[in-house]
């Protein structure tokens, strides 16, 4: 299956020198992390508050034992291991091709699969502050904790994640915009484009090959030169670097 459309994609790899891919929750799906829209994702599964409330600013603040119990059951995945598609975007990257990936996942697994210039839009389950003092703490740490993590000066602990109500980071912004508006190929890959400010960033695009890899439609129109309906993972662990 795909064989015509990944031979499209092959030849718009080694056509290319400044590859940005832009992914979302579908790109870890296929490391066995849920996503938050499909019809099993977290978005549909039913609890006492809606995961759009638990994952706010205002309800962490006000109620962050519930917090801490839905985000390290449901948003804490650290067994999880990059697939094809983590491992192929850093064989990429090493070998001179794509300049960037521009992720919504807070999970780690560009990194973990060897990528070295990743814009965390969401930030990240691995850094985690304490509110009070700024000491670091790890993931390990905070999942091992029981109830709301404390730092050892008292502090609640917070994950350097981007909460419903918070804003981008800004200096991540800049970053991922100027890489996009870099590009001679922009792949989008495990995303329906439905997040803002996030999905926005693929306007700054002006190079020459739009690809769309996901097995769903996106929800955002856009002009891609190459659409491709399939898990990702399967699609790029058949290109060649």
């Amino acid at each position: 299956m795909y064989e015509r459309e990944v031979e499209q994609l092959q030849a718009i790899v080694d056509d290319s020198s400044r590859i940005v891919f832009f992914g979302g929750a579908g790109v870890s799906t296929e490391s066995g992390i849920p996503d938050f829209r499909s019809a099993d994702g977290i978005y549909h599964q039913k609890y006492k508050y809606s995961p759009e409330q638990v994952v706010s600013h205002s309800f962490f603040m006000r109620y962050p034992e519930v917090f801490y119990e839905f985000y390290k059951e449901k948003m804490m995945a650290l067994d999880a291991k990059p697939n094809p598609a983590h491992i192929k975007l850093a064989e990429l990257e090493k070998a001179g091709k794509l300049s960037a990936v521009v992720t919504q996942n807070i999970d780690g697994l560009h990194q973990a699969a060897g990528s070295k210039t990743v814009y965390e839009l969401h930030g990240s389950i691995h850094r985690n502050y304490c509110m009070k003092c700024g000491k670091f703490y790890d993931a390990e740490y905070v999942k091992s904790c029981t109830g709301v993590p404390r730092c050892e000066c008292g502090g609640t602990i917070k994950p350097d994640v981007v909460l419903y109500e918070e804003g981008l980071d800004q200096n991540t912004i800049q970053g991922a915009v100027q890489a996009i508006a870099q590009a001679d190929t922009l792949i989008i890959g495990g995303t329906s484009l439905v997040v803002y400010p996030a999905a926005g960033f693929i306007d700054y695009f002006r190079g020459r090959h739009l690809v769309v890899i996901n097995k769903s439609e996106t929800a955002k129109a856009v002009r891609a030169e190459l659409t491709i309906s399939a898990p990702i993972g399967e699609v790029m662990a058949r290109i060649n670097v």
